[in-house]
């Protein structure tokens, strides 16, 4: 069987965000570790902005560590982030300061090389929905052009309505599979009146509302939540079918 065949087959689920800093990479690490464990899970984030130089190694980005320890695929760094960028601004600003040409061709180039064994990729994407990866094109088009499904993480906090309608709207206009979405709550305090935002976007979103992921303040409040939660990677596996 042919690498580009594999890929056809394996379960792949574009995360995607109404902002940057609002839970894409706490809300893809739950996925991958509610995944079944006896398939092979990977997380894939193919641009990062904002790295250091890991001690005798590449550079790293912090997301990308949390996708790879989440992952049992146990593949190297550079497999879960091939492009890592320095400084932790907009990452076509970044990869024009470091001569790297950002576009669509080189996602794909990337894309293709992934190993054939992965069963689940789950891909984080950078900043909002419409990220430019040149003066021409932006993450949305890469997603498009690959026909992937999406699973939505709207960051409950003030403006959250209107960038989760607009975020929907565009993607409605390409014909995008979005097969759900997460509220997260991106504070510890959450937003005033989140019961009445909650709801209003419950139906005005046409796809279903999967979970709601609290502010963590500890590693046991997660561990609480995963165990609550046990079936979310499965039940978005089945949204993606």
């Amino acid at each position: 069987m042919r690498l580009k065949e594999k890929l056809n087959m394996t379960k792949r689920i574009f995360i995607t965000g109404t902002d940057t800093e609002i839970g894409k990479t706490k809300v893809a690490s739950l996925v991958l570790s509610t995944f079944p464990y006896q398939a092979v899970n990977h997380g894939w984030k193919p641009i990062a902005a904002g790295c250091e130089r890991a001690e005798n190694g590449p550079w790293v980005n912090e997301d990308a560590l949390i996708l790879q320890a989440a992952s049992n695929s146990k593949l190297d760094y550079l497999w879960v982030n091939p492009i890592a960028l320095k400084a932790a601004i907009a990452p076509h600003i970044a990869a024009q300061r470091e001569q790297v040409p950002l576009s669509v061709s080189l996602l794909q180039e990337h894309f293709n090389k992934l190993p054939s064994h992965i069963d689940h990729l789950v891909i984080e994407g950078a900043g909002g929905w419409l990220l430019p990866l040149n003066n021409e094109e932006t993450m949305a088009d890469w997603v498009s052009e690959n026909n992937l499904a999406v699973l939505l993480v709207v960051g409950m906090r003030l403006g959250c309505l209107n960038h989760a309608l607009l975020t929907w709207q565009d993607m409605k206009a390409r014909g995008i599979n979005c097969v759900g979405w997460v509220a997260n709550s991106p504070e510890a305090t959450p937003m005033n009146e989140y019961q009445a935002n909650l709801d209003y976007l419950v139906q005005a979103l046409p796809m279903p509302l999967l979970a709601e992921v609290p502010f963590f303040t500890c590693a046991e409040q997660e561990h609480q939540w995963l165990q609550q939660h046990a079936q979310f990677g499965e039940q978005l596996l089945q949204v993606c079918s």
